[in-house]
């Protein structure tokens, strides 16, 4: 990708597109893919360990693929909840024209493809379900984090994986410790170096605390 990386917001590496078969939410699909973004080749590892051990996606409301890449996250959900309105949010202009190019070729109207600023105010979800981009530093980061979990419906989860060795335990603790009181956060599957954290927004009145998946 010379200079660009998957989170330039407008990649100047040629675009490649190509076609790759994916296994996403219970069904094998060809979708097309880019140069100049995340995972272009196949289905990453972690996204994969986030998809296995996710629980089923609310049927209706609004979902939030945070960093969505080529869409992987964002396809499983619209497939999954057809009555529901996904938010794909990424800042690669280029990964976003790909998450609209396979939404539309899946057949699926559901699947809002969106700049961060582009999402309204208002619009709160009901989850939130990421691999979110570690590399972009520590301080990126925290602040992603800090913009949208808080706009987690009551009573609702984010669900993240984060490799081990590029700071899952860390991050878990970052995120218990920024988000308190009223959230929990809890280490609920681990798989191929990966943690799958998931992140209570308790609300009022508030849920019981959460323990495990």
């Amino acid at each position: 990708m010379g200079s660009d990386h998957y989170f330039t917001a407008a990649p100047a590496s040629p675009e490649n597109l190509r076609a790759i078969r994916v296994s996403l939410a219970g069904r094998e699909l060809d979708v097309t893919t880019a140069g100049g973004v995340f995972s272009p080749d196949r289905l990453d590892a972690g996204t994969a360990v986030l998809l296995a051990n996710m629980p089923p996606v609310p049927p209706g409301g609004n979902l939030l693929d945070l960093g969505s890449g080529w869409g992987p996250i964002s396809l499983s959900m619209a497939l999954a909840a057809p009555h529901a309105t996904v938010w794909a949010v990424d800042v690669n202009e280029r990964a976003l024209d790909l998450v609209r190019r396979n939404a539309a070729a899946l057949g699926l109207t559901n699947v809002n493809a969106s700049l961060p600023d582009d999402v309204p105010d208002d619009v709160t979800f009901r989850t939130i379900r990421s691999n979110p981009p570690i590399r972009v530093g520590k301080n990126e980061l925290h602040g992603l984090l800090e913009r949208w979990i808080p706009r987690l419906d009551d009573r609702s989860d984010a669900w993240l994986v984060v490799q081990r060795n590029l700071g899952a335990d860390s991050l878990q603790r970052w995120i218990g410790a920024t988000f308190h009181p009223g959230y929990s956060v809890f280490r609920t599957a681990t798989g191929k170096g990966y943690r799958i954290l998931k992140v209570r927004k308790h609300g009022s009145p508030p849920t019981e605390p959460i323990t495990v998946a």
